[in-house]
This record gives C-alpha cells, structure tokens and sequence, in this order.
C-alpha cells in the first residue's frame, strides 16, 4: 500500500472542497431552475460532473457535516444534533489527506463538537459545536457569530459593524422582511472575505494543496447586498409544494404539529420573534426572492475562485468538489430551515470536476450521498480510509464508467432535545425515540419513525409529498416492501469498524469489499 500511495501522490492534484450552506438542489440554472442564475457553478459542471439526485445524510448542520466528513451514516456516526460530540476514532477526510501528504487547510467553519472523552472539563473547546475537524489546519476561522469578517468591515469603515445587527437591511426595523440592502456591499459580503482570504493563500502556494472553504451562505439571516437583494421577485420561482395553510400543514403529522409552531422567526430574519407560523404567504414568498439573491451572490463569488485558480496556473491541476451540507425548505410546507423529512432539507447540489478524469458535461441521475465524498477523495488520491465507511466512490461517474450503484435515497433526522427534553416531554418518547430515517427511490418514499405514525408518499403521482398514504390499504404491500427495504439497508450499515476483522493463527486478517 505504500508503494501505490507514493505512486498516486507523485501524480496528485490539488483538492478543492467547497460547501455552501443550505443550498437546495433544485437552486441551479444548470439542474433547470426556472429564475435562478447560476452562471460560475454552471461553467462549472461543463467541465465537471453534475449529480442532479445528490442528498444530505442528516440535518442539522453538525450531523450532516458529519456524514459528509467521515463517510458514514448518522446511525455510526452518532452526531444527532448541532453539539453532538463526534467520537475521536473514526476517521475522517481530514486525516486521510494528511496520510496523503497534504496539510488540508480549512476557510470557514466544519461544526464539530469534540469528543470529550480525555479532555479536561474546562477546556473552552467543550463549549460550543463549532469546533474544527481533526486534521484540518485552521487558515481562516469563520463561525456563525462572523467575529472575523465583523472586524475586516470596521477595518473597511464600517465602524458600527460591531454584531450581525449589520444584517439588518438599511432603512428596515429589526425583524422586518425586507428587500433593502445591508450597510455592507457585494464585495464586502462574508462570502467575499472568505473567498478573498483563500485566494491570498493561493498565491502563496508552490506544490499539491487541499483547501476547503466552508461559506456560511445561503444560510439565514436572509439578506443580501445589492444588486441580488433585488435581483429576484417574490412571484418568481416554482410554486411551493404545500398545503392550503399552516393548520392543514401540521395536521398531516404529529411531528409537523409539534415542530412548525417552535420554530422561531429570528433564525431566518435578524432581529425578529416569535413562530413561524404568523407569516403570510407573501412573506414566505419574499423571504424565497432574498434566498435566491443569496444563491447568486454565492455564485458570484465562486467566479472569483476559478479565475483566481486559472491566473495561478492551478486549474488543470485541481479536483473540485462542490456541495452542501443539507439543503433550505425555502417556504414548501409553511417552514424554512432544515429537518424534518421532506426533500427540501435534504436535497443538495453536488459538482466534481476532475480535470484528469473522461470528458467533460456529465450528468447523473443516480441516487448519492454526502456519505459518498470520502470515499471519492480517498479513491481519488491512493489512500484508504482506516475504518468501514458507508459511502461508496463516485470515481466511477467522474470517469464515464458503468457501476453498479443504489437505487434510492436514504436519510436520517433526530430530534431529541438532550438540554430542555422539550420533544421527549411532548411525544412522551425516550431520546433514542426521537427519530426518522428516510428511503426515497423515483417511486415512493417512506418515512419510518421510531416511534410515531410512518408516512408513505406516492411521488410520482405526488411529487410534492401532500398525501400521506401510509395508512390506505390499497398501500399496505408497498409500505410493507419499503419498510423491508430500509431494514435490509440499516443491517448492511451497521458500525462494521472492526466487523471485516478476523483474529486467526497468523495474526488480523482484515477484508473489506
């Protein structure tokens, strides 16, 4: 193995991973959205590879970036929610870069909690989720409270540029839905402070690297700077996949009952309060146009990357990855935000490009997951990863070859409250009852809670997942061959760290497929 690793890094590209987080799927002119513009990600898949039914493990970001890092399902890495510890043993994309000889170098954030086993109790680290993965050498740190980026605007003069109050759009009260721009411009946005600090670690650069630049948008508060704040109308768009109204909405679950009334307006627009569920339809349909705006102040962006890697001579010579960790409802179903079990939190975009790889303009419709990005990188870059990963190598479609491959989609989503024990204390359930997973395939979609109703949607007839027909005897076969199949799935991905491992008389026998 050594050998072949030598021979592959003699020879190896640079890595650019990039995640934007809560980008829908659907949001690329490139996949066919009806008013989204996204002209760099677009020059990007027809270069690369666009994989059109590419889906998050989890949500919310923690357990989803947990997936996306180390190859594994939520029900092995056992990040449940934003704090949830990731367990020191298992491996990640991180460290196999470094056994690949490179030092991975990260711009933004990977909300990681760390494992607190061995560590003392007053470590500061133990206080917060947005620790960084093991391996990565922090460049450029950028969590959620933008404390980095807050400083770089008062060095530019924007003196009151003191808390995210600098979200709060010019001439708008806080908690207002406005179209208004920020005090701050398109070249001063954090998604421009993260892109330019990369592009300066760039220039500094002579051999192979590995990046990933972690962007915080599109991720709420929803506002933007001209001129994508108005780039998009409120009428523009698809219609939302949703019921009549915000009680029709919630009567179709348990679970829907009980979180779309907690959820809480000021984590989509700053400054605001209350539920969610005293916005209007126009003011879903307002805050979708910001969202887009979001989407293509991204993108832009993004533009700034390539022609930078192009300048530098590095774009023949860099693999890029682009995705995100989990999706947006964007105001399908009378919510915004991520989780639950709808399409909309889970559905992501997913671009490789690999310039040594097969022609370029692919597109897959095959079912993937986060869970497959590991294995890529491992493959592409002549390591192995040292435990059981269940994703699977997407090397495959990046070089036009035939694979056999899955064919539906599979999520999970926790809900548990370890803090409060709001949900356990409503549904009466224990917290490893606070649970769902997902299987989706072109057909149907089935939704298994541990401990509450299942759902079954039938997509083709519905594709906006509105009649739930779980329950209709005309559907009992095929509830019953879904729920068979998510069983089967869950047994082939049990934890197998140590499964393929045989003790004999010559000593560990190790095989994994």
């Amino acid at each position: 193995m050594q050998n072949q690793t030598s021979i592959e890094t003699a020879h190896r590209p640079n890595i650019l991973l990039i995640t934007a987080d809560q980008w829908r799927g659907d949001c690329l002119s490139a996949a066919g959205h009806p008013c989204v513009k996204t002209p760099q990600i677009d020059a990007l898949a027809r270069e690369g590879t666009l994989f059109r039914r590419h889906y998050a493990g989890a949500a919310p970001c923690s357990p989803a970036r947990a997936t996306l890092y180390t190859g594994l399902y939520q029900m092995n890495h056992r990040v449940c929610r934003n704090g949830s510890p990731l367990d020191a043993r298992f491996d990640n994309l991180a460290l196999a870069a470094r056994r690949a000889g490179f030092d991975p170098t990260l711009f933004g954030y990977t909300d990681t909690a760390p494992d607190p086993r061995g560590m003392d109790a007053n470590d500061p680290h133990l206080t917060t989720y947005e620790g960084v993965l093991p391996g990565f050498t922090a460049r450029q740190l950028l969590p959620e409270h933008e404390r980095q980026w807050l400083s770089w605007l008062r060095s530019r003069g924007h003196a009151h540029a003191v808390n995210r109050d600098i979200h709060i759009p010019v001439g708008a009260q806080a908690g207002e839905i406005s179209a208004a721009a920020p005090a701050y411009s398109r070249d001063e946005t954090q998604t421009a402070f993260l892109a330019g600090e990369f592009i300066r670690w760039l220039g500094e650069q002579h051999g192979p690297w590995f990046a990933h630049v972690s962007f915080l948008r599109p991720h709420p508060p929803f506002s933007v700077p001209e001129p994508f704040n108005r780039m998009y109308k409120p009428d523009d768009g698809p219609a939302f996949a949703r019921a009549a109204n915000h009680e029709a909405e919630q009567a179709t679950h348990p679970y829907l009952a009980f979180a779309m009334p907690h959820s809480d307006r000021g984590s989509f627009i700053h400054g605001a309060e209350g539920s969610l569920s005293a916005w209007s339809s126009a003011d879903f349909a307002a805050i979708r146009a910001i969202y887009y705006g979001m989407i293509s102040e991204v993108d832009t962006q993004l533009g700034r990357i390539w022609q930078a890697l192009k300048d530098t001579g590095a774009w023949d010579d860099t693999f890029i990855v682009f995705t995100s960790d989990h999706a947006e409802m964007a105001g399908d179903h009378w919510t915004l935000g991520k989780g639950g079990f709808f399409d909309g939190s889970y559905h992501i975009p997913l671009i490789i490009r690999d310039p040594a790889n097969g022609p370029a303009g692919g597109v897959v419709d095959d079912f993937t997951n986060a869970a497959d990005i590991f294995p890529t990188l491992c493959q592409r870059l002549g390591i192995e990863a040292k435990n059981g990963l269940d994703g699977r190598s997407l090397m495959p479609f990046v070089k036009r070859e035939s694979a056999e491959w899955r064919d539906a989609a599979f999520w999970e989503f926790d809900f548990r409250d370890i803090v409060q024990g709001e949900a356990e204390r409503h549904f009466g359930l224990r917290s490893n009852e606070c649970n769902l997973a997902v299987i989706r395939d072109a057909r149907f979609k089935y939704v298994h809670f541990t401990a509450l109703p299942s759902l079954l949607f039938n997509l083709r007839d519905d594709p906006m997942e509105l009649n739930n027909v779980a329950a209709d005897p005309a559907y009992a076969a095929i509830r019953l061959e879904y729920a068979e199949k998510l069983l089967s799935l869950r047994a082939r991905h049990l934890d197998q760290t140590l499964a393929y491992t045989e003790l004999t008389e010559k000593g560990p026998v190790t095989r994994r497929p």
